[in-house]
């Protein structure tokens, strides 16, 4: 493995362990170049899942594209990136579960946001919104109507 900081070639594994549900490995390594420490992860690859895109392009599902878009809508909320890997992984698990050779976009999109709206709705509009390519404000009230009628907020207290 190549050390993330001096790009040496020389390390060694300090601990692993399952996580994920046992759907990965965790390494801890030391690398004996520059002596500072990194973590790897090992998951099994499932480069038969295709994935088919706007215009009918395919490409092989990537679990890290989930992750990534869902990072973003995240950023400066108060969620873990343990919580996010999660998110990810169980997405991934159910895609390869319950399909075999290809999935729309569109599908991994809806699970994405079905897990968001739940997690946390900044993070949810936010994915959303480049998603579903929101155009104009109009688009967002179309998508907060829904969130704002299935919970109620706690009345504002006025100052005395």
């Amino acid at each position: 493995m190549i050390c993330p900081h001096c790009n040496a070639d020389n390390d060694r594994v300090l601990d692993s362990r399952a996580c994920e549900d046992g759907k990965s490995i965790r390494r801890r390594r030391f690398c004996s170049q520059c002596k500072k420490r990194f973590t790897t992860y090992e998951r099994v690859g499932h480069s038969s899942l295709q994935v088919v895109k706007k215009g009918d392009v395919r490409e092989p599902f990537q679990r890290e594209k989930i992750e990534h878009g869902v990072k973003r809508a995240c950023w400066k909320r108060p969620i873990s990136s343990d919580r996010i890997r999660q998110l990810a992984t169980e997405i991934e698990t159910e895609v390869l579960a319950d399909y075999d050779s290809e999935i729309p976009t569109r599908l991994i999109g809806e699970m994405v946001m079905e897990r968001l709206a739940e997690l946390d709705q900044v993070a949810y509009v936010r994915f959303a919104s480049v998603y579903r390519e929101f155009t104009d404000v109009e688009d967002f009230v179309a998508e907060l109507a829904p969130l704002r009628s299935a919970q109620p907020r706690l009345p504002k207290i006025e100052p005395e």
